[in-house]
């Protein structure tokens, strides 16, 4: 074979003869390994070399999981922070029992690598849309950290990118692998309730302390192992505190959205999924929040939603209201169905024991969120929570944090993804980036 073809990178070969079921029948299922220049150990087709971008906080336990899988191959880590890229660096050759695992400070030196299969994205989500559609350009499959995208219009783009280019997709909205999240949803999905006529979700309040820096305010130069100004990236320039940065990044809306944003790809995701609203979303939004602005956390304490869908199905989304429990809850003509993580009731209580019988619908099944990504990989099927459903989820958020902005209700057009007569509010559906950051085409 000619040296063009020795070098042809293993998702490129699968990609060009899976997409389609004509070029999937003309290949063997196992694909010879010297034909992708992987030697002779592995099936190519059963090896899925990856890397990692963003390492403060789940871009470690993410990495783990995946490392712990057979069919992987970590082989590069990124990080802004040099203790992190270390940190990174070091779990990978450890488990290697080598020092193979490069690290670099630039994303975009991950996307020039050409034997790399996919990444996984765990950053701050005011980076999320930039560095994911560039991977997807470069032809990755992804499994990225909710919310999906900072905004509504990032997440439309990200969406087409996606799909454009035949990337697999899966969000860390990990709930629906778990069997009580599944189970829930299929009760309600197949009419155990009855109509519903309610939906209730409650996620959590406040500003949670992840990295010990609350208060530390303090104006500095950021310390040598901290990028900072790539840091902040497409965000407004601020000077340099602890308080921030890592971890505790998301109770800023320059770069998170607080509990609300960090919580919509979780509970608000399963509510979607138990209602089949995973191709749209809440044409009328109103909210209100508390806040404790002092100093740079400036994200609600304390926070409610009311929406409506097109079918006229009212939602509630709160954090810090007592009348509204924490998790999902589905309230139907005949009972009801809640759940959370490690709880699971339903009203007749003899509903949780009901059996979905095999003319009814059977929701995606996964109980493994990690391998099921993997799997997708190699299938080139769709995972159990692709771009347009994450898309979806988070835009209750983005929406909520627009009508809590505006102080007064907004109409929205899911189908075209557009608010209603409200020029001032339309203008909140985007961001500005800092020079010379721009999101990718």
């Amino acid at each position: 074979m000619d040296a063009k073809t020795k070098g042809i990178s293993r998702r490129t070969f699968l990609k060009n003869t899976s997409m389609t079921a004509a070029g999937a029948a003309l290949f063997p299922t196992i694909i010879p390994s010297s034909v992708l220049g992987f030697g002779t150990h592995t099936p190519p087709s059963d090896q899925i070399v990856m890397a990692g971008i963003g390492y403060g906080m789940m871009g470690i336990p993410n990495m783990a999981s995946f490392l712990t899988k057979k069919e992987v191959k970590w082989v590069a880590v990124c990080d802004l922070d040099q203790n992190h890229l270390i940190q990174a660096r070091d779990m990978v050759n450890e488990k290697y029992g080598n020092t193979d695992c490069t690290t670099t400070q630039d994303f975009r030196e991950i996307c020039s690598r050409k034997d790399i299969d996919a990444v996984c994205l765990s950053l701050p989500d005011h980076w999320h849309a930039i560095i994911a559609i560039s991977c997807v350009r470069a032809g990755f499959d992804i499994y990225g950290e909710k919310p999906f995208t900072h905004s509504l219009i990032e997440g439309r783009a990200l969406c087409d990118a996606v799909q454009r280019y035949g990337c697999i997709w899966q969000t860390g909205s990990w709930q629906r692998s778990v069997a009580n999240f599944h189970k829930a949803a299929e009760l309600v999905r197949n009419g155990r309730i009855g109509r519903v006529k309610k939906i209730e979700v409650g996620l959590p309040q406040g500003h949670h302390d992840f990295a010990g820096t609350k208060g530390q305010e303090t104006i500095g130069p950021p310390p040598e192992h901290l990028d900072y100004d790539f840091w902040l990236g497409p965000a407004p320039y601020a000077p340099y505190c602890p308080a921030r940065v890592h971890r505790n990044w998301r109770w800023n809306m320059d770069y998170g959205g607080g509990q609300l944003m960090d919580w919509v790809g979780h509970h608000v995701d399963i509510a979607h999924w138990g209602m089949d609203y995973d191709s749209t979303g809440p044409v009328e939004i109103q909210g209100t929040a508390e806040y404790q602005r002092a100093g740079v956390w400036n994200s609600p304490t304390q926070y409610r939603l009311e929406l409506k869908y097109a079918d006229g199905t009212p939602m509630t989304v709160a954090g810090g209201h007592s009348d509204i429990r924490g998790g999902t809850k589905w309230i139907g003509e005949h009972g009801w169905v809640w759940c959370n993580r490690g709880g699971f009731e339903t009203s007749p209580s003899s509903l949780i024991k009901e059996f979905i019988g095999p003319d009814e619908t059977k929701l995606y099944q996964s109980s493994d969120h990690y391998q099921n990504f993997l799997d997708c990989v190699k299938t080139r099927k769709q995972t159990i929570t692709p771009a347009e459903t994450a898309h979806r989820s988070a835009s209750v958020g983005h929406l909520g944090v627009i009508a809590i902005e505006m102080g007064r209700k907004i109409r929205f057009d899911p189908q075209t993804e557009t608010i209603v007569n409200d020029p001032e509010a339309s203008r909140l559906l985007s961001r500005s980036y800092r020079k010379p950051w721009e999101l990718p085409e």
